[in-house]
């Protein structure tokens, strides 16, 4: 009875500011504006071609900036991990893009990939280029206009992931290493059979997280490019209110929320289940 007790209070305060307003999200999503019962919101979203091109697109940034952003955030954990001279300088400066806010950081990188923005300037001042070669960032096909968009995400996001993995692979102790090493392992194969699968749980929670935290990367589309330049599921939210007025907004911004909810969810699910996560707890309950 103690354990219900220490924990109902948390039981509590989830049921009341997040249970029941999703519930009431996903029921208020069915109704019309005159409170009728009707599925006319989510064909209004099936019906809209931008919608399949948000979701696409959405997908293709997600897939190619999280696989990216762990790469690159894994090898930097590494590297700090071996606590090099100025690794704590090192660290910090790497830091300071995960404390910029999205709108900071698309203000920053509007005004720099612009014509006549920073970047160009800094390139002109070192002579890499002229007046007459300025690099025209903003202005490319739908395919460089992604990858931009993700080497921004990129530049902003692989701290946040960097971080959590370092935690993680400073929770793993030396020692276990140095048995490794002692049985005749080479690096890698310490790296590979060893700290990868004792890092796992770590890895899962930063790969969740990211996956959550890609779907938000509208806003500094928008800033960069404007609506529906590069279209993704979390703009579509807020170009309807702006297209549909609030009282229509109510009913297809609530069904398009729930539909993004889903996408988020079976995304997290299905990461789980390629990575092996809900085998482990099938063993572990046996």
């Amino acid at each position: 009875m103690v354990p219900y007790l220490l924990i109902a209070p948390v039981v509590i305060y989830y049921s009341i500011f997040w249970l029941f307003p999703v519930l009431n999200a996903i029921i208020e999503s069915f109704r019309n504006v005159d409170g009728i019962w009707t599925v006319s919101n989510y064909i209004h979203i099936f019906k809209d071609p931008v919608f399949y091109q948000a979701l696409s697109n959405t997908a293709f940034i997600v897939i190619f900036s999280v696989t990216i952003e762990f790469i690159l955030a894994f090898g930097l954990a590494l590297l700090i991990n071996t606590k090099f001279r100025g690794s704590s300088m090192f660290l910090f400066l790497a830091m300071i893009p995960m404390s910029l806010p999205a709108v900071a950081v698309g203000a920053m990188w509007s005004s720099g990939l612009a014509t006549r923005g920073w970047l160009n300037s800094f390139l002109m001042t070192f002579g890499f280029i002229d007046d007459a070669s300025k690099i025209l960032f903003l202005a490319g096909g739908k395919m460089s206009t992604m990858l931009l968009i993700i080497i921004i995400d990129a530049w902003t996001v692989i701290p946040f992931v960097m971080i959590i993995l370092l935690a993680g692979l400073q929770g793993i102790g030396e020692d276990v290493r140095e048995a490794g090493a002692i049985f005749g392992g080479t690096k890698f194969q310490i790296l590979r059979k060893i700290t990868i699968p004792m890092l796992k749980p770590t890895i899962t929670t930063a790969m969740i997280l990211r996956i959550i935290s890609a779907i938000q990367i509208w806003l500094i589309i928008v800033l960069l490019y404007g609506f529906n330049r590069l279209p993704v599921l979390l703009e579509q939210v807020v170009l309807n209110y702006d297209q549909l007025g609030a009282e229509y907004f109510e009913r297809i911004g609530l069904a398009l929320s729930v539909l993004v909810a889903i996408i988020v969810s079976a995304a997290a699910v299905l990461y789980l289940k390629v990575s092996g996560s809900f085998e482990k707890e099938v063993k572990q309950d046996e």
